[in-house]
């Protein structure tokens, strides 16, 4: 009787969290993970790793450094889908973090994307950063940011200490807490409205407009904002 009383409390447990999980490691729309390219590209940097954490490095190393930020370099085309980004060697801060979500799935990690709420001028227009957060087994759950290094910012993997590319400086700057397991409509919104480089860096989307637009919120939090 014990044995199955102690069974019968563990098992849900262990299920819920594995449901959870799962939805970290689900190919979807834009985190195409099961795409062949996608594939073949995780199969690559996952060669020769000894373990998760050092695939995430790789994968987030090739994200970082060979995918060009299209703000940074202003380059065509304006992509989202993690294939895209792949195929075109570029991508916003968003589509870079959706490329690497699909990489690490693509090897089993369990990835999500994260937000920041920034500004970069004196006169504060705030918008929205994409990064990324990864469960590593050995420290949970670990922020990273691939946006790209240039002079001024310097992002890299060092766990469990986070290194991201901008720190929370300005009043109104925020790190937005969630970490979702597919990009926020409001982001897929830019992404797909606009069509060249200039036109989203002039029109990057920012929590406010989130807020003021539930339409642009995972049904989750529209339920929570009730």
């Amino acid at each position: 009787m014990v044995t199955l009383k102690i069974f019968w409390w563990v098992r849900p447990k262990r299920y819920y969290r594995l449901k959870y999980m799962n939805k970290y490691l689900e190919a979807t729309e834009y985190i195409d993970w099961e795409n062949p390219a996608i594939l073949a590209q995780a199969k690559k940097l996952a060669e020769g790793s000894a373990s998760s954490e050092e695939t995430t490095r790789h994968c987030f190393e090739f994200v970082r450094d060979e995918i060009k930020h299209s703000g940074d370099y202003k380059q065509k085309p304006v992509t989202c889908k993690a294939s895209d980004v792949l195929n075109h060697g570029t991508g916003y801060c968003y589509a870079k973090s959706h490329l690497l979500a699909a990489l690490l799935r693509a090897s089993n990690i369990p990835a999500g994307l994260c937000y920041q709420r920034l500004t970069i001028t004196d006169a504060p227009t705030f918008f929205l950063h994409g990064l990324n957060a990864v469960y590593l087994k050995q420290f949970g759950w670990y922020r990273l940011d691939a946006r790209g290094n240039k002079q001024g910012v310097s992002a890299g993997f060092c766990p469990p200490i986070e290194k991201l590319a901008f720190p929370i400086a300005t009043r109104g700057e925020a790190d937005l807490p969630e970490i979702w397991a597919e990009p926020l409509p409001v982001v897929i919104q830019t992404l797909k409205q606009y069509k060249t480089v200039q036109e989203v860096s002039n029109n990057l989307p920012d929590i406010e407009r989130v807020m003021d637009d539930k339409s642009m919120l995972p049904d989750s939090l529209k339920l929570a904002l009730v």
